[in-house]
């Protein structure tokens, strides 16, 4: 066997490795974007759409995993974007984290009418109407057998919601973040208008910051790379996809520690 295939095996078969430990994984973090509550029409909610997502949760959690979700919002409003447009950047980004407190709640209510008990925690206070996010808090309900909403960003401007899920999943412990996408994974271009595009099935944290892949935000790749916290990026559209994701099947691209 050449030298190069050799090191190829080897390569597959510590990948092998860390996808078993995967399948041990308790405790995991999802985060899904605005987009991924609404349709391909300029829809802003797709209550259908919402209760799709909510029953591959809910499919995820029979297998007996801790899940909390941290939601975008896109849809409703990016903060980066309206600033552009004239609002003061502090303010726009302090709707944008409004935003996700609501996809988090029509989750919640898709959750619940599949009897999933569930807590939308936020980072930015809305008396009566969310409970605001501590970790201690968090950890408790993720126990307690809830599924954990994850709303408001990290509650500070400047930071998206990549950064925060990276962030939260640090905070309570979560063995692997999932990023739902409308794509199959990470490719060296964007698959929609180049064919040529690549499928990465594996990437290490700094190739993804050297080739500027733009799946995450760099903060986020970089403080999953302090932490060792290991990343999937899967299409979030397809039937048990979330359920894959969990149990470490080959799905979507690993993004890690390779070694």
């Amino acid at each position: 066997m050449a030298k190069t295939s050799r090191l190829v095996v080897l390569q597959d078969l510590r990948l092998e490795s860390r996808i078993i430990a995967i399948k041990k994984h308790k405790r995991v973090l999802l985060k899904i974007s605005g987009e991924g509550f609404c349709s391909e029409n300029p829809s802003v909610i797709d209550i259908p759409k919402c209760d799709l997502i909510a029953k591959e949760i809910s499919d995820a959690r029979d297998t007996g995993v801790e899940i909390a979700v941290v939601v975008g919002g896109g849809n409703i409003i990016r903060g980066s974007e309206l600033s552009q447009s004239g609002v003061e950047r502090t303010r726009a980004d302090q709707l944008g984290m409004i935003a996700t407190n609501i996809n988090a709640i029509i989750l919640q209510e898709s959750l619940k009418k599949l009897k999933v008990p569930t807590k939308v925690l936020s980072a930015i206070e809305i008396q009566g109407i969310v409970e605001p996010y501590t970790i201690h808090r968090c950890r408790n309900f993720l126990e307690e057998g809830f599924v954990v909403v994850l709303a408001g960003g990290t509650g500070s401007p400047y930071f998206t919601t990549d950064t925060a899920a990276a962030l939260r999943a640090i905070e309570i412990g979560a063995d692997i973040l999932l990023k739902g996408t409308k794509v199959d994974g990470v490719y060296s271009d964007d698959p929609v208008t180049n064919p040529e595009a690549k499928k990465y099935s594996r990437l290490e944290y700094m190739e993804v910051l050297s080739n500027n892949l733009n799946v995450m935000d760099a903060t986020a790749i970089s403080l999953s790379m302090e932490n060792e916290l290991p990343i999937v990026v899967f299409n979030l559209r397809r039937k048990n996809n979330i359920k894959k994701a969990i149990k470490g099947s080959k799905i979507g691209t690993y993004i890690g520690n390779i070694k």
